[in-house]
This record gives C-alpha cells, structure tokens and sequence, in this order.
C-alpha cells in the first residue's frame, strides 16, 4: 500500500463535498430517513440512526437540519420509502467496485449504474463478485495539526472505547473500529473534544491496485464522477490507489 494516502483522498473527497454541500447533505437525509423507518427516531436504541447521525456531525450537518430531518420521516406521513441496493463490479486496470444506492426507482438506478460502469470500459457484476476484496469497518480519520492531544493519550483513549487499531500517518491519525463499536468510539471522541476529519462505517480495501496508465485512469475515473453524480448514490469504494492532488 505504499504512497497510498488515506487522508489525502478524505480531504479531496472533503474539498468535492464542500464545493457541492448539498449532494452531500441529500445522502445524509436519504440515510436518516430509512434509518428512522427501519429502527425509530431515538438514536439511543436505534443503532443505524445513532450512526448516521455521527456521519452528519463529522460532515458538519447542522443539528436543526438533522432534528427536522428525523421528524419528517417520523411523521404521519413518512418519507420516501427508499430501497437500498448495492451493486459490484469491475473497473478497469483490474479495480473492484463497490456501489451502494438509496432509491425509490429501482430500473432507473439499475440503468444509471450500469451506464456508468459500461462508459467507463467496466462492467457490472453478481453479488458477492468483489465484496470480499473488502473489509466493513468504522474509519476515523484526524488531522493531526487539529489535534492537540498526543498520540499516546488519542491511542488509550481510543482503544478504552473499543477501537480495533490505531495508525498514526504523518499527517493524520486513522482508528478502525468494528461498525457495533464506532459509535462508543465517536462518543469518546467528541467527548474529549477531539475533531474528526472523516468518520463513518465503510468498505475498506484489503489490498490497493495501482492505475498508472493514462488512458485507463482517464475510464477508471469516468465511472467514478458519473457515480458521484447520481442522486441515487450513496456511496462509492474501490481499491485504487489514488494518486495524491
């Protein structure tokens, strides 16, 4: 995994979102909404919610927008009753990817991902095909400039609240916990005043794929922005290793 930054990737990533705040914000609430159907509006015994909610606050979602959020589709009337749908696939150069969706059209959805997938020279695939390239995991990401505890202190304090490990990176600290405990961890977090970069459940690559060719990094990257575009998309991972910006 040499020359592969993390928290490179998260603020470029954190740079696209600023620049397009509400796409991020539109995903946030889809997740609100479906977690507030399946588990109630109580963070407190609705684990998925309670999740969700710590994704909002490390996005920086104001706490108005997430309240008003949860009683919209906790009301009579409800929300939009979403359907969650992952798809898998190939990218090229040999890349796996990893495509979850909220929607309330499924063929819509269908024929946008796999359009992006097949402009992009790659192609959809089964259930299960890439999945297992990959480990679910919270991920905690801080930028060590932001951060005015020690390692030592951030490393105790972290793994107490049942962090899995603990990285520290030249310019950042990553903590990886399992998705039951990343909620204790981003608790024990902001209760000791320590900010988060990024800090959400996802699908970490076991092993990263080097792209260098300019042709296939230029269809590679197709499929990328034309997922990140649809409003049906949640979430991408892949196991490119991004070159740094």
């Amino acid at each position: 995994m040499s020359g592969h930054s993390k928290f490179a990737n998260i603020k470029h990533k954190k740079e696209k979102n600023d620049a397009a705040k509400g796409k991020i914000f539109t995903i946030i609430g889809k997740e609100i909404a479906v977690a507030v159907k399946e588990g109630g509006p109580n963070p407190a015994n609705n684990f998925k919610l309670a999740t969700v909610i710590a994704k909002a606050k490390a996005n920086n979602m104001p706490n108005d927008t997430i309240e008003r959020g949860i009683k919209k589709a906790s009301g009579a009337d409800g929300a939009v009753d979403y359907k969650s749908i992952t798809y898998e696939g190939y990218g090229p150069g040999g890349t796996a990817i990893i495509v979850e969706t909220l929607t309330d059209n499924q063929n819509r959805t269908a024929a946008n991902v796999k359009s992006a997938f097949t402009k992009g020279n790659g192609n959809v695939g089964t259930p299960g095909c890439v999945s297992y390239m990959f480990d679910n995991k919270g991920q905690i990401l801080i930028d060590k400039e932001e951060c005015k505890m020690s390692s030592d202190d951030l490393m105790m304090l972290v793994l107490d609240a049942g962090a899995d490990d603990f990285n520290e990176e030249e310019d950042s600290y990553e903590i990886l916990t399992t998705p039951d405990s990343f909620q204790a961890v981003v608790e024990a977090l902001n209760e000791a005043g320590v900010e988060t970069a990024s800090a959400e459940v996802t699908m970490i690559p076991q092993n990263y794929v080097s792209v260098t060719d300019p042709e296939t990094v230029k269809y590679l990257t197709r499929i990328l922005d034309l997922l990140d575009e649809d409003d049906d998309v949640q979430a991408v991972y892949h196991n490119w290793d991004e070159p740094e910006e």
